[in-house]
């Protein structure tokens, strides 16, 4: 059986990543109906791919569909789910999960009160390296975690009409676009956060948005976390590294935070409990490569989620992760606000 997809916002990430490798791929889904602002833009997608181009959001909403992904500005989130769920229609939700934490819970009472599903889109999740990580993580391999590091950087200039510089449409910069993702990645490896500090500012870029964030970050477990999110760094000179740390060494990567399939990543792994070396000689092997078949984040997102909806089982990366983000980006603005530590 084929979930039938529709597309709320079919001229963004939707025709550059999702619609062409997420939902048209998988066995279990196929594109029904696309609609977007740009009449023209959702024409092409219409087109491209074989679906229908709804001229409106009420015939989007009537359409035959089971499941509708929203990928429009932020500021839509909110009421684009509230109308999908009172449509009938389960919900994947790019991140963020609307613009606050009470956005957040409307849209999840309404998904609940209607017996539809919400998904959100950390589609980093999927990524095959990082699903790797995370069985050496859980495994134990990586020994007592300790420190962890997220960076995901990019050139964003000023554009006129660009939602995600504006926080009254995107909620935020450079931290609501980039760290919530970096921020979510990390839990999944070391757990929930349990407090923040964070700074945030302009340093570059001219617009209303942050262009620069650091995150200080204390996991529940006690382990510590980084995550620095600029968007004034040219693409080539960041290179998105994720770093895990623990008492039995670490797993390094480049290139595997952002949209990619592939990245590097090595893990340096001994047991513990060696002796104090007063030398702190470095041995230069290589490590252990960490280098599964590449799997499509956003395939495997979309096939996991109309599983879930052809089961009748929960997302497996639900709204109540959507929610928690909220609140852990919420706490990282007051933090940058007010210049102390804030719990979540």
């Amino acid at each position: 059986m084929k979930t039938k997809w529709g597309v709320w916002g079919s001229a963004g990430i939707a025709r550059r990543r999702t619609i062409p490798e997420g939902i048209v791929e998988p066995d279990n889904a196929e594109l029904a109906a696309v609609y977007d602002v740009n009449v023209e833009a959702n024409r092409e997608v219409a087109v491209q791919f074989g679906a229908k181009a709804c001229a409106t959001e009420d015939a989007l909403l009537a359409s035959d569909l089971d499941v509708i992904y929203v990928a429009t500005p932020a500021y839509l989130h909110c009421d684009q789910v509230i109308r999908a769920a009172e449509a009938g229609k389960h919900v994947l939700c790019e991140k963020p999960l609307g613009m606050t934490v009470e956005e957040g819970e409307r849209m999840i009472a309404a998904c609940a009160s209607r017996h539809v599903k919400l998904g959100v889109g950390f589609m980093m999740r999927f990524h095959a390296q990082h699903r790797a990580a995370l069985r050496l993580v859980q495994e134990g391999a990586l020994g007592v975690p300790v420190l962890a590091r997220a960076q995901l950087s990019c050139w964003y200039p000023p554009i006129a009409g660009a939602w995600r510089q504006d926080p009254k449409l995107g909620g935020g910069g450079s931290l609501m676009d980039m760290g919530g993702h970096c921020i979510d990645l990390l839990e999944m490896f070391f757990g929930p956060v349990k407090s923040v500090f964070c700074i945030a500012d302009h340093l570059v870029q001219n617009y209303a948005s942050e262009d620069t964030a650091v995150v200080l970050l204390e996991f529940q477990s006690k382990a510590k976390g980084i995550v620095d999110c600029l968007f004034n760094v040219p693409d080539e000179s960041s290179k998105n590294r994720l770093e895990l740390y623990g008492s039995k060494g670490s797993i390094l990567a480049e290139g595997t935070i952002g949209q990619g399939e592939i990245g590097t990543m090595t893990a340096y792994l001994e047991e513990s409990g060696k002796r104090y070396e007063a030398t702190q000689a470095r041995d230069a092997a290589d490590g252990l490569l960490i280098a599964p078949a590449p799997l499509n984040m956003y395939r495997a997102e979309v096939e996991a989620f109309s599983q879930a909806v052809l089961d009748d089982t929960d997302p497996p990366v639900g709204a109540d992760l959507g929610l928690w983000s909220q609140k852990v980006l919420a706490a990282c603005y007051e933090s940058a606000a007010t210049g102390r530590p804030v719990s979540v």
